[in-house]
């Protein structure tokens, strides 16, 4: 199933995607709430795409949590920056709330950044209270999946020695288009292009770190609640964003996650 939330003219909502009642494209079926705590009762309203603007399909109201160098080939392309070894549990940092936009939303480059480069990845969003979950039950407490777009200002990461403030600004987390409840993880393929030039290809089966073990591991550190998100891990292939960049990045069985660059 298909989550969006979007505006209208009048409200901002919840709704999930089905075919338009006409056979030809989808629609959105309006729900009477966030579905992640009043269940999939709809209003019986139904919007064209075209007619809705589909905002982050969820705003985290605690945090976010990235996981760093979880593809083997984007360690390598990172070892100036990070270090060239894998790491052998998941490494955890975390981005504020107030790095989220959505679907078509602008990614605002800061001024003291000379480098600012996305990273196209797989996003869990958690859907209960979570402690210690054990591997073995941590999709359990998933709700669904998205699209992510953990940019990076690549030059204040290497400045720092930490990554706070070089993934934290806003605009950094682009999050969307829609949470899908049902994906299958073995082999989700992920691509990120910039104008329309493929900069990143890969696949969730190229994972160093299973889902399991990155939603397990973080539940280790940090009380998950509904609505937190997990970042997984990138691809090879991150390069810079310059102003007037369109950026997609597109996970099959969820869809394409678009943002221009300013």
């Amino acid at each position: 199933m298909k989550v969006a939330r979007f505006r209208t003219h009048d409200a901002i909502t919840f709704g999930v995607l089905d075919q338009a009642e006409n056979g030809e494209g989808v629609e959105l079926v309006e729900l009477v709430a966030d579905p992640m705590v009043a269940g999939y009762e709809t209003t019986g309203r139904r919007f064209r795409l075209e007619d809705v603007k589909l905002l982050a399909p969820v705003i985290p109201r605690s945090k976010i949590i990235g996981i760093g160098k979880n593809y083997l080939a984007h360690v390598e392309e990172m070892r100036d920056v990070t270090g060239g070894e894998a790491p052998e549990e998941p490494l955890l940092f975390l981005k504020p709330n107030t790095s989220v936009i959505g679907p078509d939303d602008t990614v605002i480059r800061p001024s003291i950044s000379q480098r600012v480069e996305h990273e196209g990845e797989l996003a869990v969003i958690i859907g209960a209270v979570a402690k210690e979950v054990p591997e073995e039950r941590a999709l359990e407490v998933v709700y669904g999946f998205t699209c992510a777009n953990d940019v990076s200002a690549r030059d204040l990461q290497v400045k720092d020695g930490q990554w706070a403030r070089a993934k934290g600004f806003d605009t950094f987390c682009p999050l969307g288009p829609v949470i899908e409840t049902d994906l299958d993880l073995s082999d989700a393929h992920i691509e990120t292009r910039v104008n329309g030039e493929v900069r990143q290809s890969g696949s969730t089966a190229q994972l160093i770190h299973s889902i399991a073990k990155i939603v397990a591991h973080a539940s280790q550190a940090f009380t998950l609640l509904p609505g937190d998100v997990i970042l997984t891990g990138t691809p090879a292939g991150v390069g810079p964003l310059e102003s007037g960049d369109v950026v997609e990045v597109e996970i099959e069985g969820i869809g394409i996650l678009r943002n221009s660059v300013v």
